[in-house]
């Protein structure tokens, strides 16, 4: 049997186990020994203006956001309640021209919309410059986009409030309605262009021939008028009047009750008191002193 001694124990060699920390090692904490990361700074956020601020500097601070930034939503509904006043009371002022308020007061809120997309505080001008102009341009384009039943030129469009507006003047100055010429002097135009927008403004309203009024029970499709064929005959009629003026009663008499009245000659015969056949010559004698007077006449 062989017996090591102390020293051959000694002298032999061992290799420290790589997965067994050494004793010193694992009293410190884990984050000490591994390298520290590299800490980046928060970029800085966009603090929300005072509740004295401009709109300007709103404004200013809304361009300045990133997108989606939640802000960006109560900016907006800052700066459309501080100017929803102003919004009401353009709306007020086209109210009447037969579009209701409450559309008007929608349309003056897109003009906000578009007033505070397309502001550029670079600029330096107040916001109220750029947002009347944008607000009551929208309005106007409402109504010609809206308003107007048939589809007619922008041109035309445009003129006709200021030919409405020199109208109203000239009937005050003139105590009377004024020509198409005077109009037409007045707005430093030809006589033809005024003819065209007043043409044209009786496409600004319209109506459904199904729609009743409060005068009549009936629809407006039963109470229009259609040709009348017996106009033509006005002329000949007023003729055959003075013609028929140098007859006897009695011929005047037959020739209603045979030709307005459309009685037959029998019932003629027994209200004058005599016989068919002398009705049927009286008739004839009559209607050939008609046509001689008529020829006179003519």
């Amino acid at each position: 049997m062989t017996v090591h001694t102390t020293s051959d124990v000694r002298g032999t060699t061992t290799e420290p186990r790589p997965s067994e920390p050494s004793r010193e090692s694992a009293l410190v904490p884990r984050q000490a020994r591994e390298p520290a990361a590299e800490v980046l700074d928060d970029p800085p956020s966009v603090q929300e203006p005072s509740a004295e601020a401009s709109a300007e500097e709103l404004l200013r601070t809304l361009k300045a956001l990133e997108p989606h930034d939640p802000l960006e939503e109560r900016l907006r509904e800052r700066i459309v309640q501080r100017y929803r006043p102003v919004l009401h009371r353009i709306a007020r002022h086209y109210s009447g021209r037969g579009e209701p308020e409450e559309d008007l007061r929608q349309t003056a809120h897109v003009g906000l919309a578009k007033a505070i997309r397309g502001y550029a505080p670079e600029r330096g001008k107040a916001f109220i410059s750029y947002l009347l102009p944008t607000v009551t341009g929208e309005i106007k384009r409402h109504f010609r986009d809206h308003t107007w039943a048939v589809h007619i030129p922008r041109e035309i469009q445009s003129r006709r409030p200021r030919m409405n507006r020199i109208r109203q003047e000239l009937e005050q100055q003139l105590s009377r309605a004024p020509s198409i010429h005077e109009i037409a002097q007045a707005m430093e135009l030809s006589d033809k262009e005024v003819e065209r927008i007043l043409l044209a403004s009786e496409a600004y309203n319209t109506f459904s021939f199904g729609s009743y009024d409060e005068d009549s029970p009936s629809p407006m499709e039963e109470r229009i008028g259609s040709e009348d064929h017996d106009l033509n005959m006005v002329v000949e009629r007023e003729s055959l009047r003075t013609a028929c003026a140098l007859l006897s009663p009695r011929e005047q008499l037959i020739l209603k009750l045979r030709f307005f009245d459309e009685w037959t000659q029998g019932q003629i015969a027994e209200e004058v008191g005599c016989s068919q056949m002398h009705v049927s010559r009286l008739l004839a004698s009559t209607l050939r002193t008609l046509r001689a007077e008529m020829v006179a006449l003519s």
